[in-house]
């Protein structure tokens, strides 16, 4: 025996039997979730790390060129200490003389190149290949740096520029004495 099933019309708010709205989709969480992983990545392809860093960081204020936003700079950390700030970027593969640190006016400027050669003859074929890049990464330097006593060191791939604080802009902290509650 057959049993006998009766379908039963489904309404939604503001909407007529057997009509559907057009403004209105059913929940679909995954079709949701890809909609907006897709708009990630296309907002990523399209430079939105810059977006996320135009705020001042530790009082710097970087610029970033189209280029910087798709990976082509050094990645760079900064740090703020009681008495200095520090400036490190990963620059593997660079030695100092490819490197350019400047201070003019309010901005440091951060700037390398690296060019590569290489040539290979043997029998039955010559090989030649010449690679070159460069960056520059610049940054406002705060209030309360000591322009004059700036310093930049490389070791080991990174280099490290350090900005001094002038004394009356280095922070003491104040304890602050808890008492118990009465």
């Amino acid at each position: 025996m057959a049993e006998s099933v009766k379908k039963m019309p489904v309404t939604r708010t503001g909407e007529r039997v057997g009509e559907r709205a057009s403004a209105i989709e059913p929940v679909r969480p995954f079709e949701s979730l890809r909609r907006e992983v897709d708009r990630l990545f296309e907002e990523f392809g399209q430079g939105m790390w810059p977006a996320l860093f135009r705020g001042p960081f530790h009082g710097f204020e970087t610029s970033w060129p189209p280029a910087l936003a798709m990976g082509a700079g050094p990645a760079v950390d900064i740090v703020e200490r009681d008495d200095a700030y520090e400036v490190a970027a990963e620059l593997p593969g660079l030695d100092e003389k490819d490197i350019e640190v400047k201070v003019v006016d309010d901005g440091l400027t951060i700037k390398g190149e690296k060019s590569e050669a290489k040539e290979e003859k043997k029998k039955g074929y010559h090989l030649q290949e010449r690679r070159w890049g460069s960056f520059e990464r610049s940054f406002r330097i705060p209030e309360g740096v000591d322009a004059d006593k700036i310093a930049a060191t490389f070791r080991k791939g990174v280099l490290t520029v350090t900005l001094p604080k002038k004394p009356e802009a280095q922070k003491v902290p104040k304890k602050i004495e808890v008492k118990g509650s009465s």
